[in-house]
């Protein structure tokens, strides 16, 4: 393969671009700290959408898309695909499989925001791991309730919510102290299926804390789809024996 695009965050993402030569492209979208031991081309920030994306790759002479962002990146995801028919190039992805939830489970699926909130409502301690989007709803938390908020960085939060910047992977004791001294009563997770932040669940299936769960968006069917790094690893190999 002459020239790949990979598309993606710091983790899956990161464990195959550390197999990229010179000549390919890690693109990521400016979140978190951009890695700076790679032999391949490292690019921040957004392209201006699908049609922006299909100008960069007929510029710059990619030959593949490999679209390994997070599972809840859908306009990325989708923005990758059109890109691929506007150009004629492949686009293949890496699907992370989701988690799923166990007969010890207390797993309750929201849709969307409204839904969370509404579900929320008869919890006192909740601990927020979906990123940075609940500091745009800190203004409305209820009188009854204090958000404990996780997040790559450290934002500033108010009297009745504190952000914790973090980054996994998380360990199973850590989880426990945390879950202890915040005595938090609900999760609200994405299901991300990474193993680098599965231990919450762990820990909030041991002290019977239900967990809200945002529901997967849907992805665009493309190219080829891998679920895990190591067959994306082996097609990319594949693919430059062949070529």
């Amino acid at each position: 393969m002459k020239r790949v695009l990979l598309l993606g965050g710091v983790t899956d993402a990161l464990a195959i671009a550390r197999t990229l030569g010179p000549q390919h492209v890690y693109s990521l979208a400016g979140v978190g700290r951009v890695p700076t031991d790679l032999r391949c081309e490292v690019r921040v920030g957004g392209f201006g959408g699908a049609e922006g994306l299909a100008n960069f790759i007929q510029q710059t002479g990619i030959d593949l898309i490999l679209d390994a962002t997070h599972p809840y990146a859908a306009q990325m995801s989708q923005n990758a695909v059109t890109a691929a028919k506007l150009t004629g190039v492949p686009c293949w992805a890496l699907r992370r499989p989701a988690w799923q939830a166990g007969p010890d489970d207390d797993w309750r699926e929201v849709a969307d925001w409204a839904e969370l909130i509404a579900a929320l409502t008869p919890f006192q301690r909740p601990l927020f791991t979906l990123g940075r989007e609940p500091l745009q709803h800190l203004h409305e938390i209820p009188a009854h309730q204090f958000w404990t908020l996780r997040a790559l960085d450290i934002y500033p939060g108010n009297e009745r919510c504190e952000v914790i910047g973090a980054r996994g992977p998380f360990r199973l004791e850590d989880e426990r102290e945390l879950f202890e001294t915040r005595n938090i009563d609900v999760l609200i997770s994405k299901n991300s299926g990474s193993t680098a932040t599965e231990p919450k669940l762990e820990v909030a299936r041991e002290r019977g804390v239900p967990v809200l769960v945002l529901k997967r968006p849907m992805l665009p069917e493309v190219d080829r789809a891998f679920w895990s790094v190591g067959e994306v690893l082996a097609a990319l190999q594949n693919a430059e024996d062949a070529s």
